[in-house]
This record gives C-alpha cells, sequence and structure tokens, in this order.
C-alpha cells in the first residue's frame, strides 16, 4: 500500500497547532525518493553481480580451452560434412608361422575437380604422361565438360604423386586412404582371393574381400572387436613358396595347359599349401572372364573349382567297400578276363593281366575289370552311402566362397553301368579338393575330414568313422604297393614310403564325348605308409612327354614324378625326416593308369 502525501490525521493535527500543512507532503514526497533509490540500487547490484559471474564463466571456459590447444598437437582443420562413416581398418592376414600374407598400405588417390582448373588441358596432357594407360581425349572432355568431380586414380605411389604435384594444377587434389597389399605376390594368390574399394570418400575408402579368405572372413577382418588381431591361416608359406615353383616347373616339362596340387594335414584336415596352375597377382586381380571358358582363366582355382573324373584313384574306394563288407580280403582272388560286357558296353583293362588277380593287384595293376566286378558285389546303394560318407556328393566345406557352387557330377541314373564305372573313376567328377579329403579318411584310420584352410591346435574330437582302422591300414599297404611295384613306382622318394594311386581320365568335350589324345592325369598319396601324416593331390591337365620313343599322358609318366619332386621339397620344409631304413626296392613300371 502507498502511503499518502498528505495523511488527513497529520493534517488535522498540524492544523490544530497552527503548522502549514503542505510540510507534510513535502517531508512525505523526501521518505518516498529515498526509499525508491535504494530500491534501484539494490537491483543494479544485483544485475552486476549476476553479469560478473557470467564474465567470470566466460573468461574460465575460453582460458581452459586455450590451455588444452597449447598441450596439443597442432592437426590440420578438416570439414567433417565430406568424410562418410567408413571403416578403412582391416585385419592382417599371416600363415600358420605368423609369416604376414595379406596386409595395409597407406596410399594415395588422386581426383580431380574441374571448376578449380587453370588449364585443363595441359592438366590432361601431364596425367597421360604420368598414367599412360588414361584416355587423353576422354580426360580432356571430362575436364572441360559440366562434371565437378570425377575420379583419376584409386591409388598412386608417392613418386606419381610428386609427379602430379609438381604439374602446379590446384584442380587436381589428394586424398589418404589405406589398400590391401599382399607382399608375396601371386604366392596363395587363389586362398587369398584379393580386395578391393567399396565405399569411397576422398579422405577414406572401405576395403573389401572380393575373393577367396578375404571375401569368406570379410566380416571378421573388419571387425573392430578383434582390435587388429591377424587371421591365421593352415598354410605354410615357405611350403606353398616351393610347392609353386615345383608345380610350375612340372607344367613346363609335361607340356600341361594347367596344373593343380594339395597338399593337407591327414588328421585335422589343414591345408598346408596348394596351388593352381595358371595363377595370377592379387595385388593387380585381372577382371573375370565375360565369354569362354572359365577355367581358361587365370582366376579359376582348379584344385577347388575345377571338376574333373579323377580315374583310377577311384579305385581304392572300391577295394575299401569290399573288405569293409568283409566279401574279400587283400588276398582273394578276382575274375579279371576281359573284356566285362554290361549290354552294349564293354569294360576293358589298359593291359592283358590274364585270368585273375588279387584284390591287391587289382590296385597295383589298376584293373578296370577287377574294380568293376568288387562293385558289381557291394552294390550300388553301398558305394553311394561310401562316396557320400566320404563328401563325393556334396560341396567341399572349405573357406572358400567359390567353391560355394561346385557341385560334383553325378549320373542322372545310378544304374549298374554307373556303379560299375564310377569303381573307376569314370562317370563321376569331382574336385581334386574332394579327393584330398577322402584319401585322407582312408590313411588316418577311416575318419572323415573336413579339409580347412584355418590353422587347427588340435585333431577334432568328434570326428566320423567312414572306414574301420583295420580297413584303412590294408588300404594304405595296398597304396604302397602301387609305389613300390605298380603304376607309381616313379613316386618313390627314399625314406618318405609314398603310397598312393594313379588316375588318368580322358578328357571330356564341352558338347559331349571324350578327347582322343587330351587326358587329365592325377596322383594320390599318402605318406609315409608307415604313420601316415599328410596327402598330396597333384593334378595335370592335358600332360604330356616323350618317353622311350613313345608320347605319354598317363599319370605315371606326367603326374607321379612331379608328385615325387614335390615330396622330396616339402617334406625337409615341414620337419619331416626320412627313414632311410625304411627305402626298399622298387620295380619301375609307370605305365597304365
Amino acid at each position: 500500500m502507498r502511503t499518502p502525501l498528505r495523511p488527513l490525521a497529520r493534517v488535522l493535527d498540524a492544523r490544530e497547532r497552527g503548522e502549514n500543512p503542505d510540510l507534510i507532503e513535502a517531508e512525505e514526497r523526501a521518505i518516498r525518493n529515498v526509499k525508491t533509490q535504494m530500491k534501484m540500487r539494490r537491483r543494479a547490484e544485483s544485475r552486476l553481480l549476476v553479469l560478473g559471474v557470467f564474465f567470470f564463466a566466460a573468461f574460465l571456459t575460453v582460458g581452459t580451452r586455450m590451455a588444452s590447444l597449447s598441450a596439443s598437437e597442432p592437426t590440420e582443420p578438416v570439414s567433417t560434412a565430406s568424410i562418410p562413416q567408413i571403416a578403412n581398418q582391416r585385419a592382417d592376414i599371416v600363415d600358420r608361422n605368423g609369416e604376414v600374407l595379406a596386409t595395409n598400405l597407406a596410399t594415395t588417390a588422386l581426383y580431380a575437380q574441374p571448376p578449380l582448373m587453370v588449364d585443363p588441358q595441359t592438366a590432361a596432357a601431364g596425367l597421360v604422361k604420368i598414367f599412360p594407360d588414361l584416355d587423353l581425349k576422354r580426360l580432356t572432355e571430362d575436364f572441360s565438360g559440366k562434371r565437378k568431380f570425377l575420379w583419376i586414380k584409386k591409388k598412386i605411389s608417392p613418386e606419381q604423386q610428386q609427379q602430379v604435384h609438381d604439374l602446379g594444377e590446384p584442380g587436381l587434389l589428394f586424398g589418404p586412404r589405406e589398400m590391401r597389399l599382399y607382399p608375396n605376390g601371386r604366392l596363395a594368390a587363389h586362398i587369398l582371393g584379393g580386395a578391393s574399394f567399396g565405399k569411397e570418400g576422398v579422405n577414406a575408402a572401405e576395403v573389401i574381400g572380393v575373393a577367396g579368405v578375404e571375401r569368406y572372413f570379410d566380416e571378421t577382418l573388419r571387425d573392430p572387436a578383434r582390435e587388429g588381431a591377424p587371421l591365421a591361416l593352415s598354410i605354410d608359406l615357405t611350403a606353398q613358396s616351393a610347392m609353386r615353383q615345383v608345380l610350375s616347373g612340372g607344367m613346363k616339362l609335361m607340356h600341361a595347359k594347367g596344373a593343380a596340387a594339395i597338399l593337407m594335414d591327414i588328421h585335422t584336415g589343414e591345408i598346408l599349401s596348394m596351388a593352381s596352375l595358371p595363377d595370377f597377382d592379387p595385388n593387380d586381380r585381372p577382371r573375370v572372364l565375360t565369354k569362354g571358358d572359365q577355367s581358361d582363366s587365370p582366376l579359376f582355382n582348379r584344385a577347388s573349382q575345377g571338376v574333373y573324373e579323377l580315374g583310377s584313384t577311384f579305385k581304392i574306394f572300391a577295394a575299401g567297400l569290399s573288405l569293409e563288407k568283409g566279401q574279400v580280403n587283400e588276398d582273394t582272388m578276382i575274375d579279371t578276363r576281359g573284356p566285362l560286357r554290361w549290354g552294349k558296353f564293354k569294360i576293358r583293362d589298359f593291359h592283358d593281366y590274364g585270368k585273375e588277380l588279387s584284390v591287391t593287384d587289382i590296385i597295383v595293376q589298376s584293373s578296370n575289370i577287377g574294380s568293376a566286378r568288387l562293385a558289381m558285389a557291394t552294390g550300388t546303394k553301398a558305394q553311394q552311402e561310401l562316396l557320400g560318407k566320404l563328401g563325393f556328393l556334396d560341396v567341399v566345406p572349405v573357406e572358400l566362397p567359390e567353391t560355394r557352387s561346385v557341385h560334383p557330377l553325378l549320373p542322372p541314373n545310378w544304374s549298374e553301368l554307373s556303379t560299375m564305372t564310377i569303381s573307376y573313376g569314370h562317370g563321376i567328377a569331382a574336385t581334386p579338393l574332394h579327393l584330398a579329403a577322402a584319401y585322407a579318411a582312408v590313411g588316418n584310420g577311416g575318419f572323415k575330414v573336413k579339409p580347412t584352410l584355418l590353422r587347427q591346435e588340435t585333431i577334432p574330437p568328434q570326428r566320423e568313422q567312414v572306414l574301420s582302422r583295420d580297413t584303412s591300414t590294408k588300404l594304405v599297404k595296398m597304396l604302397r604297393a602301387v609305389v613300390t611295384r605298380g603304376t607309381a613306382s616313379f613316386g618313390e622318394v627314399k625314406g618318405y614310403e609314398v603310397a598312393g594311386k594313379t588316375g588318368s581320365a580322358d578328357k571330356p568335350k564341352p558338347g559331349g564325348g571324350y578327347y582322343d589324345k587330351k587326358v587329365i592325369a592325377t596322383f594320390a598319396s599318402i605318406f609315409p605308409a608307415s604313420d601316415p601324416k599328410y596327402v598330396l593331390i597333384v593334378t595335370l591337365d592335358e600332360p604330356s612327354i616323350k618317353a622311350h620313343g613313345e608320347m605319354r599322358r598317363t599319370a605315371g609318366w606326367t603326374a607321379v614324378p612331379v608328385a615325387a619332386e614335390l615330396v622330396a621339397r616339402l617334406m625337409p620344409i615341414l620337419g619331416l625326416r626320412p627313414n632311410v631304413a625304411s627305402a626298399g626296392n622298387v620295380q619301375y613300371m609307370a605305365s597304365g593308369n
């Protein structure tokens, strides 16, 4: 409530005393003015206090930021709006001993912004001198047109970067990125596969796998949770180098169109080395063929993608099934008189082996008729079951995405005739990797093996038994006899007790039928026979060599010598010492299948 300037009580009292009432108004007005001034002063003091606190906080913030900047390293400011969210860190790939197979390398990308260019024609001419693969006309049109941005090169060397820099063109710009580097070039090319760029920005690029283990383990290699831990493969880099060198030499010596080899641990299924020729350099991966036969491309992995009739290497499975069923033993004599007729079809042997052969000698001499009779006795259903357990009816479960669509070729109508021909490897086609896994089961006591490209610390605890240990032991002895006195005598390597089986199959024509003088030659081996540790598969596409005045194409003359050289070169690398005392006499008879 405001006090009146002329309070009535005081005015009346003043009049009674004869005083001037106007003095009362002046006094009240003075009191009111003093109160108003005091109120305004308190308000001003409060505002000054708040403003002081605000300025103190602001100066404190600025001072703290200045102190932080003075203690940090100076960096170039960048525009975050131009940087996409790209994960560009990719883990290394190493071999079983930690040797680097694939890693990352900091590099530079070159791009152009034509609106910023001073002299587009001169810039285009200068770039063509530095990069001869560029097209001058197209580059000039791009620089002089309406384009505001274009990539020139996704990765360039420091020398090339300096040469571009020397052009002095402000419209030519550089962006940092990482690229995938394969320091060993062509070694293990089909295993590693290769990588390329995915999402791209001028300041970063995503590296993604396009084939091989790079693609199969793409998410694993890019997983930040792994904190850059390398992916360890099962292969041995030194063994891989030796395998490629020997296989390349053998391919040239045997005048083969292509070659493949696989070395596998017989117990764990680890692929210690695998090569396919011709091959490529994953640092400069070629394009996929758009027409023609894909097997003519260096990208084609003959070891895991090549589906071939593997010939007489299948005979050991017919013998194994007969032994497993108790129908025969190693010495049981089988009628091998020929030709063996089925309807209008005739089955013949490469040589006339007489009236009969033992089961062991059917394998040693590679008798088609003997294998067919064994298969007829066991039956179609039993053959299908065994081949299914050995993995011949399915895709190989290996860590290569290219194999997912590679199915074995099976007869549409698995008749009795099919059963007979499949017993010696005709009428069914599979990859050398299928064969490696099956021979591992033959030699390791009868356990099914899953091929893998990842390093294994121990033998899998639970394995499916597909053959008895007794049958496995007998089959290895038969395969050893093939080397000591049969068709694989050139495969003997002193001290390593090589056991194996040759297989030579006529090469099919694309339009049907078979070539007369083109074969797929294969040698499947297990060693040492007394304590099997490894499986080695060697396959040659269209080999031929002149020996003893004749042109030789069968595996005994072509694939077997290459395999023997591989055993001699690889085993010391892997630490397997020769048992010289085990080396016996060998009867050389490299003929037939």
